[in-house]
Order: C-alpha cells, then sequence, then structure tokens
C-alpha cells in the first residue's frame, strides 16, 4: 500500500486547542488504559542502558503519552529515570495529569518544542510515540540530524502499520471514543458534548486515524531516511516490527557508534 500524505486535522494550527486537547486525551487514555506500547520496554531499557542515560525527552507528547503505563516498570529497571514531557502544542491539562501521578519521575517542558529543532540543553533518549507519521520524509530526516547534532539517542514508535487491517480496526475508533469517553480524565463537560451531543470528536478521531495509518512508514522506509540522516555512519539503527499481543508496533532507534549495540 502506497504512503499517502494527506492531512490530519490535529496538526493544523486553525484547530482550536480544546478540540486537539480533547483528541491527544483519549490517545493518552487508550496507549496507557491498554498499554498499548508495553513492547518498547525493551528497547527504551536497552538504549538507556547501553548509552548510559537515565533521561528521557519526549517528543510530541500531546497529553501526555503513554508514559502512565510505561513508567512504573521502566523505573524498575532504571531507578534514576526522569522524563521530560515536550510538545510543539502541549495539552497543558494531559500533561499535568502525567506530571502529577508520576511526580518523581515526569516533568513538563514550559516551551514549544518542534521535533526539528529541539534544544540542545534537552540532553536525553529522544523518544517519539504514535507521531512520526505526522512529518514528511524531509522532515524526519531534520529530526534525526537534529538528534545526531546534539549525540543524542532516538527511538521512534507506532501502533499501527500501513495496511488494511489497520485500516479496518482504526475505522472502529469512533466506537471506542463513544465507549471510552466517560472513563477519561481530567472530566470535562464539553468533552461529552462534543462527543455525544455534537459528535465531532468521534469524527475528528476517525479521520484522522484513518489517515494515519495511510501515513505509517514502514520498517524500510525508516531505516532509509536514517541512512539519508546519516551518511558517514556515526549511528547504529535499528528497525523492526515488534509484535506484542495484537499489537504490531513498528519502530526505528539510533545511537552512536561508541555505544554498544543494545540487545
Amino acid at each position: 500500500m502506497k504512503r499517502r500524505r494527506l492531512f490530519e486535522f490535529g496538526d493544523c494550527q486553525w484547530l482550536p486547542s480544546l478540540l486537539r486537547d480533547y483528541m491527544t486525551d483519549y490517545l493518552r487514555f487508550v496507549s496507557s488504559q491498554f498499554h498499548l506500547f508495553g513492547g518498547a520496554l525493551p528497547i527504551l531499557k536497552d538504549v538507556l542502558e547501553h548509552t548510559g542515560r537515565t533521561q528521557i525527552v519526549d517528543i510530541a507528547s500531546g497529553g501526555g503519552g503513554p508514559w502512565l503505563s510505561l513508567v512504573p516498570e521502566l523505573q524498575a529497571q532504571i531507578p534514576d529515570l526522569q522524563i521530560r514531557l515536550t510538545d510543539r502544542y502541549p495539552n497543558q491539562s494531559g500533561m499535568n495529569q502525567v506530571a502529577s501521578a508520576l511526580t518523581q519521575v515526569v516533568v513538563i517542558e514550559s516551551r514549544s518544542i518542534d521535533a526539528r529543532a529541539v534544544p540542545s540543553d534537552l540532553a536525553g533518549l529522544r523518544t517519539q510515540f504514535l507521531s512520526l507519521h505526522h512529518f514528511e520524509p524531509a522532515e524526519v530526516v531534520a529530526i534525526l540530524k537534529n538528534a545526531m547534532a546534539a549525540n543524542q539517542p532516538i527511538a521512534f514508535f507506532e501502533a499501527q502499520q500501513r495496511d488494511v487491517e489497520h485500516l479496518i480496526r482504526f475505522a472502529l475508533s469512533p466506537l471506542f471514543v463513544i465507549i471510552l469517553t466517560p472513563f477519561i480524565r481530567p472530566f470535562r463537560i464539553w468533552r461529552l458534548v462534543l462527543t455525544y451531543l455534537i459528535p465531532i470528536i468521534p469524527a475528528l478521531i476517525f479521520w484522522d486515524g484513518l489517515v494515519s495509518v495511510l501515513r505509517t512508514y514502514t520498517v524500510d522506509e525508516m531505516l532509509t531516511m536514517a541512512k539519508e540522516a546519516d551518511p558517514g555512519q556515526q549511528y547504529q539503527w535499528k528497525a523492526e516490527v515488534l509484535e506484542c499481543g495484537q499489537i504490531k508496533m513498528p519502530y526505528l532507534a539510533g545511537w552512536p557508534v561508541k555505544s554498544p549495540e543494545p540487545s
């Protein structure tokens, strides 16, 4: 299936922050409640240990990402773990919920952070969950080059592949929005209104979910972009599809070659 260059509402600057926040709240709830990225834990642990890092700089965190479910297990293996949440359009209430639940580990970056130009003072393993597909190939190369210029390891994780199976799965997302919305925190009356009375949120998530599948990169495409960003082979790159139950998780991880390769 050919990758499509389509737009997602969540990427649009004109989208009201209220709607964007409700969308990222849903993604945070689903990824944490159903432990969608549990398969990423061994990769995160190995890259941190083999590069001597204990800090993670999470890029495009949205409403807080999957850290509510990941931190307890990862912290048990990396006791000094520290995570900084960043985003270009941060969902402050969502991030605050994660930071409040994980006060000893998670902090929020107050600046608006562009994934393509992360400030060099933000040191640590750079992670992106369910967001790589938002960027076009030239932008992905810029993200990788920016990490390399700062000599920081980087890892991308998606929760879908570009195929018919995932198109069908994501087509069902409005049903899950309707079922799960009453359980999403923080509680908001407008979230209920825009889900049940005026179903804007299910419609937005339906469209963005399908487009996400159509924009998702294959493992080979990820490696091709990594090679373009790193013609001098300064980094070791690893990419594959992790199968964790029903979740098929493509990922790309890179670290300076002076660091031993993660197992």
